[in-house]
């Protein structure tokens, strides 16, 4: 049996297309990262640099040692004397209260406290009292008695005779304080001085002017 094609009975013929495996197509556009502005960066760079020299200027402002504030809160005079001759001796009593404040954050201990009087930037006399403890930020108030007993003037007769005759003597009196400050295992040596200059009335027994200034 002999089959005819179909293109012997002219039917036209036309291919089936081939079978494709289907595709998904997706266009990616360009992602553009937006970027800082380079002055921001900038500022926040000079921010942080400021506020660690702000820190760093506090914690040296706060822990570096600092002197002890001494200040006179009281001079009374108890007595005084003076005896004529060809050399003059001088009976002199001071009473005073020093105030000595530790302004650190660590403790302080102090040797002693000295009150020394002068006349005329000689120094006459000294007294010593014991040493102490402070705590941090702390204070303390130390009497002390100054007492000259019959001490003769060779120096500077003729400028006494002249105050005698006004009727005031200045005197010069220094309160200074040494210790160590305990900064963790270290210890520090520190001094704090206060100087005082003192005008007694040698007819009423009294303080007739002051004026103190640390140094």
């Amino acid at each position: 049996m002999i089959m005819a094609s179909k293109q012997e009975y002219g039917i036209p013929y036309t291919p089936l297309p081939s079978s494709q495996p289907s595709q998904t197509v997706i266009v990616l556009t360009p992602y553009r990262r937006h970027r800082r502005p380079s002055f921001l960066r900038s500022l926040r760079c000079s921010i942080l640099f400021t506020a660690a020299i702000l820190l760093l200027s506090a914690a040296a402002y706060f822990l570096y040692p600092s002197d002890p504030e001494i200040n006179v809160s009281r001079i009374q005079l108890n007595h005084i004397r003076v005896l004529d001759s060809f050399r003059p001796t001088l009976d002199l009593s001071f009473s005073l209260t020093i105030k000595v404040r530790n302004r650190d954050f660590f403790s302080l201990d102090y040797d002693s406290l000295v009150v020394s009087i002068g006349y005329r930037g000689r120094e006459l006399g000294l007294v010593k009292s014991r040493g102490g403890h402070l705590r941090a930020r702390d204070s303390s108030y130390i009497n002390a008695t100054l007492e000259l007993d019959g001490l003769e003037v060779v120096h500077d007769v003729i400028y006494l005779i002249g105050d005698l005759a006004k009727g005031v003597i200045p005197f010069d009196t220094i309160a200074q304080v040494k210790g160590d400050l305990g900064l963790l295992l270290f210890q520090i040596p520190i001094q704090g001085k206060v100087s005082c200059e003192v005008f007694v009335n040698i007819n009423n027994q009294k303080i007739s002017h002051q004026d103190c200034h640390r140094k």
